[in-house]
Formats: C-alpha cells, sequence, structure tokens
C-alpha cells in the first residue's frame, strides 16, 4: 500500500463520519482515528515485514482540510425522532433499481412502514418504521455504507 492510497483512505475515514477505522492486511495494518469535527486526529501506519514492524505516523497535515458543514443545531432538532440504522451496511432507498424510493422528506409514515433497505452480507433488511410522523430529512445518501446507530432518518411525530 503506497502513500497515495493511504491518503486517500483517511480522507474517506474523515469524510464518512465514523470514530475509528483499524484495517489488517498481509503486510500492513492502518489505524485511523477522527474527531467529532470530521477532523482526522490520528492516523498510524504499521507495515509488518517478515520478522519486525515498522511504525510510521502518517502526518494529519498530509491531507487536505476538510470542509465539514455543521449539522442542524441541536435545539431546532430536538422535538424529532431520529430513526438510527439497527445495523452495519449499505443503505438503499429503494426495493429494486427499478422501483419508486419507499419514503421522501414529507412522507407521512405510520408504524411499520418500511423506510428503507439495508444491506449486509448479500442479505436485505427491511428497516421499519417505530414510529408515526411526519419525514422531515433524509440524513444518508442512497447507496452509502451506515454504520451501527448511524442516524438514517428525522421524523417529526406531530
Amino acid at each position: 500500500m503506497d502513500l497515495k492510497e493511504i491518503q486517500n483512505l483517511i480522507k474517506f475515514v474523515a469524510n464518512s463520519g465514523v470514530a475509528e477505522v483499524k484495517l489488517e492486511m498481509d503486510d500492513v495494518k492502518i489505524t485511523i482515528r477522527t474527531t467529532l469535527e470530521g477532523n482526522v486526529s490520528e492516523a498510524t501506519y504499521v507495515q509488518m515485514p517478515a520478522q519486525t514492524a515498522l511504525q510510521q505516523a502518517v502526518a494529519p497535515q498530509q491531507i487536505a482540510p476538510v470542509a465539514v458543514t455543521p449539522a442542524t443545531p441541536a435545539a431546532e432538532n430536538s422535538h424529532y425522532i431520529t430513526i438510527k440504522s439497527p445495523i452495519i451496511g449499505t443503505f438503499y432507498r429503494k426495493p429494486s433499481p427499478d422501483k419508486p424510493v419507499f419514503v421522501e422528506v414529507g412522507s407521512t409514515i405510520a408504524k411499520g412502514n418500511v423506510l428503507c433497505v439495508i444491506e449486509a452480507m448479500k442479505l436485505f433488511n427491511e428497516i421499519e418504521s417505530e414510529v408515526s410522523g411526519k419525514i422531515v430529512k433524509i440524513l444518508v445518501d442512497d447507496m452509502s455504507p451506515v454504520e451501527y446507530d448511524q442516524p438514517l432518518f428525522l421524523v417529526d411525530p406531530s
């Protein structure tokens, strides 16, 4: 793995919103930690030759600063219910490419309605609403990777 690939990986992790990523391959071990603002706080690259391990810290200054748009203020979202991902996988807004999306911003939903599909290990899991209300915001792009407990939708229950 060369420096350019490592830098691209660091940029991807900084943009994804995850706190920490560990990657181990045959001869390489990489750990990337980010701050709450999405900036890379630490990136460690360990290359493991046959007998010894050489550790190099990849300086965060080598990466272009990541523009982070602040989320909507917490006070504004306080009356909304956040629907979070119950699993790790890939988020899909449609049941299949030729079908319409499950919900749009402004859609009224009832408890038990399917909101999206998350693919995990080649299984497509329908994510159902546990609340009734109106979709205020969709927080994830279609076909994006999602983490466990990552916010997916904001719902106005009123």
